[in-house]
């Protein structure tokens, strides 16, 4: 019959282990030998690491290791191929790493301190466009003491450094296979994690098989995942009811959540796995832009913008508005906005507009992408734009483009308002602020703020008590609130459809909602 499992925000990050404590699946050798097969909407854009700070990390995380990781049930930085810890009195600022014995690719090809050099000096040396260079802004210098001991040596004090090392873009490559001053460009990927690549589609396929060499410590209770690239949720749904795909990660509509929740004969042999998970979906206004670039009109539309009717219209319960930059569930959320803005008020928001001068109706084109977070999407845009004009402030022309085109688009700053997604790259808050200031952010749009970059941050990363910097992101919260250059609209939930003879789902999505196919498996037993 049709399952749901609910988990709160916290089981997605910390708890969620505690939920297979006393699983009822079998991890007999006859389930560890089967494949899964696994459909999403969200495809890699690269297969080099160095140029992906996006959804390609999905595949790195089951293709490559890290130095440390986020296994289930973990929010703080795991031994992967290392064992890590800054050096005592430090200041948090040398970062010690010795690499596990035994190492190697999956061609042979061992894996050691030149390696793992190589593989992050390569990031900051080819600066891809999108890629994940930004996220090394503290890394001085890496130095090689031996064989098995790398140090990262940071130019400043920065307790949230092995967080950024536990992510898929740090992922160690082979010198051999890697260059060092250009991405790969043969289509192939290659590393020392729990699988092997065997063939890759774009667009279509990835065929993932056991890597024998692998010692880490994911457990794999499959023999292998074939994961299906779909355009567009509809015909992976369609796949998933007829059997010809076991599981479904990323894309799913609210409509079709609802849907598979309803007790309907084809849904009577799925399940639905549900966790409040920490990805935020707002809004960037492009300060390069005549209009957008006007205090006045950012705050207007801050003033109009209905984030119950829009979660309640889109996304039927599938999330819930979120009013900073910092979600539930995660050290320093606020409800900033609304604390400055409250309800929705038009008669507010003609206020601001004609205080600044601004008299006539105001035209901004919004754009979003089509083929990235789901096709929900275009709906959310469409529902922005009726409450927009429904003031009669505003007049709203929508663009939409397929995800590869909207990205060159707005690192080249040619939208004046569009909409983006975060999945966090891990869970801190300072990774819901940090990426998205200064004059290199992950937006493609210049955000300047002296005291965030310079004070605010500094000052938090020099505690190594996470829990204990609510105070700096607070301040920070309430800066972006008085700049309105983001705009939060909603928290999502995450959901994990499957076949219900498939185990695991409630453990395969990690802190940084990166699912790790190895914790799937097919039922043996009931």
């Amino acid at each position: 019959m049709f399952n749901r499992t609910s988990l709160q925000a916290a089981a997605a990050l910390a708890s969620i282990s505690l939920l297979s404590g006393c699983s009822v699946f079998s991890d007999s050798e006859s389930a560890a030998d089967q494949r899964i097969v696994v459909g999403t909407t969200s495809s890699p854009t690269t297969l080099d690491p160095a140029a992906a700070w996006d959804n390609s990390w999905e595949l790195f995380r089951n293709v490559f290791q890290t130095l440390v990781a986020f296994p289930t049930g973990s929010t703080i930085p795991q031994p992967d191929a290392a064992d890590c810890a800054f050096k005592q009195g430090s200041s948090s600022r040398v970062y010690e790493c010795k690499i596990h014995d035994g190492l190697t690719f999956s061609n042979g090809h061992k894996l050691d301190a030149e390696a793992v050099k190589h593989s992050i000096e390569r990031i900051r040396t080819i600066d891809a466009d999108g890629g994940p260079n930004g996220m090394l802004g503290s890394l001085d210098k890496i130095d090689v003491l031996d064989p098995q001991t790398v140090v990262f040596r940071l130019n400043q004090p920065d307790a949230t450094f092995p967080f950024v090392l536990a992510t898929p873009a740090m992922s160690i490559v082979d010198p051999a296979e890697y260059p060092a001053d250009k991405l790969r460009e043969d289509g192939k990927l290659l590393g020392s994690g729990p699988y092997v690549l065997d063939s890759y589609t774009e667009g279509d396929k990835a065929e993932l098989t056991r890597n024998q060499s692998y010692k880490g410590f994911a457990e794999r209770k499959n023999g292998g995942v074939t994961i299906r690239y779909f355009k567009e949720s509809e015909p992976m749904v369609a796949a998933l009811k007829k059997k010809e795909i076991d599981a479904t990660y990323r894309g799913l509509t609210a409509a079709e959540v609802v849907d598979l929740q309803a007790d309907k004969p084809e849904n009577q042999s799925l399940q639905l796995v549900e966790s409040t998970g920490a990805d935020i979906r707002y809004l960037v206004f492009n300060a390069k832009d005549s209009t957008a670039a006007k205090p006045a009109v950012r705050k207007a539309i801050a003033q109009l913008v209905d984030r119950d009717e829009l979660v309640s219209k889109v996304y039927q319960g599938t999330a819930e508005p979120l009013y900073s930059m910092v979600p539930k569930g995660i050290a320093g959320h606020t409800t900033k906005f609304y604390d400055r803005f409250g309800s929705p008020d038009a008669a507010k928001a003609k206020s601001i507009l004609r205080k600044a001068g601004i008299t006539e109706t105001v035209k901004l084109d919004f754009w979003y992408t089509t083929d990235r977070y789901g096709s929900s999407t275009a709906a959310e845009f469409a529902e922005l734009k009726r409450q927009l004009e429904a003031s009669e402030l505003f007049e709203v022309t929508l663009h939409g483009k397929p995800w590869k085109e909207f990205q060159k688009g707005y690192q080249k700053g040619e939208y004046p308002v569009f909409g983006r997604g975060w999945f966090p790259d891990f869970p801190d808050p300072d990774n819901f602020i940090a990426p998205f200031v200064g004059k290199e952010n992950v937006l493609g749009t210049p955000y300047v703020s002296p005291e965030i970059t310079g004070e605010l941050l500094p000052k938090s990363r020099r505690e190594s008590d996470r829990g204990a910097v609510t105070d700096e992101f607070t301040q920070a919260q309430e800066i972006m609130v008085q700049d309105v250059r983001l705009l939060p609209l909603w928290q999502g939930k995450l959901y994990i459809a499957a076949s219900e003879d498939i185990a695991g789902g409630e453990r395969a999505l990690d802190p940084q909602t990166v699912m790790q196919m190895w914790e799937l498996s097919r039922r043996t037993s009931w």
